[in-house]
């Protein structure tokens, strides 16, 4: 698929308890150095807003994530780590990049595509979600395992595991990639700005979010 790799990528490590806690988060600097807009829930969700971490490749910010909700802990209570008090929606902003040379000019950085995003998505969604009665050493063989299945996924949109989801983006019906597992929910389109979006959540629906630039990203650290 058009997508950057899978370890160019930078996606949310194994361990997903760092990557939920307030401690692990960037700051706003790093967001700050994107050369494109970044995505949120519109201004319909009302609710907590927060940063979460960003990717590089070859240097420079390649995507980026952004929470809404109640930040999701790795470990709860239900039978297949989900939490039905849990409500948030993750959105992972990727910037679209056709192939190109590394900056040092000795080889090529793979393109960004819908691919690209559904997969961070897909990883992401895995990175919060602990199947219960599973002890740490079990975890990592079986997060190796759905991460493979959530890369495998993600290189076939048009297949039978994802339907068609219309949402606004910027006020503009867009039509994206969804699918939904016993874990949660995950999806990808692109939009206007020259971005792809990826989007993954549990406990919120995903069929009545919108999405919208971010006017300003340093609100999001407060």
């Amino acid at each position: 698929m058009e997508t950057t790799s899978r370890e160019g990528a930078q996606a949310p490590a194994a361990d997903g308890a760092a990557q939920a806690a307030p401690s692990a988060r960037h700051t706003v600097d790093g967001y700050l150095q994107a050369s494109f807009p970044w995505y949120g829930l519109d201004e319909a969700f009302t609710g907590q807003r927060w940063l979460m971490q960003i990717g590089t490749a070859d240097g420079e910010v390649a995507h980026g994530s952004i929470g809404h909700g109640d930040e999701p802990s790795v470990r709860s209570e239900g039978p297949l780590g989900t939490n039905d008090k849990e409500r948030f929606a993750v959105v992972v902003t990727v910037e679209a990049n056709p192939v190109r040379r590394s900056a040092d000019g000795t080889g090529l950085l793979e393109a960004t595509s819908v691919s690209s995003a559904a997969w961070l998505a897909g990883v992401g969604l895995l990175a919060v979600t602990w199947p219960g009665q599973m002890d740490h050493n079990l975890r990592n063989r079986w997060l190796d395992q759905q991460t493979e299945t959530a890369w495998v996924l993600a290189d076939d949109l048009q297949g039978e595991d994802w339907s068609t989801l219309s949402l606004p983006v910027d006020g503009v019906p867009t039509s994206f990639h969804y699918r939904e597992s016993e874990f949660g929910w995950v999806l990808a389109g692109s939009t206007e700005e020259g971005v792809h979006l990826g989007a993954y959540g549990r406990g919120m629906s995903a069929y009545g979010l919108g999405f919208s630039v971010v006017k300003d990203i340093a609100e999001y650290a407060a």
